[in-house]
């Protein structure tokens, strides 16, 4: 049965479905109704094959969120052209790499991108290009690449980004 409302998170390279913060933000999403989905890509750093893996999994709701970091964001930037969400979250995406440099098409018009300033892993300049290209919000917080320190900043610019997305529906 497909769900009303859906957040799929997309997880980094080195991390796995349920690290610290999807574990925060799946609790913020699951308070405001949305079912939660948090796939294990951990058997490959293959970018194309995580995104490969994602559109076979076809997530579906009336309204679909997608969430990503670092490579996870990537992932997710990419399979919006298919997935048509409803809203995107990048957390210091991965993008704009050498050999997964493709500019990602299908971005929705609620999309926030949040990046460190310290991030010494994806220059935050990748998530800044992001967002003007896509008119997109970005918030650029005094973080390092995994942005665990921040997680009450995350969960509020992710619940107002949900609540947006809901809005609609």
């Amino acid at each position: 049965m497909t769900p009303d409302k859906l957040v799929c998170f997309a997880h980094g390279k080195e991390s796995g479905p349920w690290g610290t913060k999807i574990t925060h933000l799946a609790a913020i999403a699951r308070e405001r109704g949305y079912d939660v989905l948090s796939p294990d890509y951990s058997h490959s750093h293959d970018p194309g094959e995580r995104v490969r893996q994602l559109l076979e999994l076809k997530p579906q709701a009336r309204v679909l969120v997608l969430v990503g970091s670092s490579m996870g964001g990537y992932v997710s930037a990419m399979a919006c052209e298919a997935l048509a969400p409803r809203a995107l979250l990048l957390l210091a995406p991965a993008l704009y790499f050498p050999g997964w440099d493709s500019e990602p098409r299908g971005i929705p018009t609620i999309c926030s991108v949040v990046h460190g300033w310290h991030d010494d892993i994806v220059p935050f300049e990748r998530g800044l290009r992001f967002a003007q290209r896509n008119s997109a919000s970005l918030h650029l917080l005094d973080s390092d690449h995994g942005l665990n320190d921040r997680l009450d900043d995350l969960a509020l610019i992710f619940a107002r980004l949900l609540d947006r997305a809901a809005e609609g529906a």
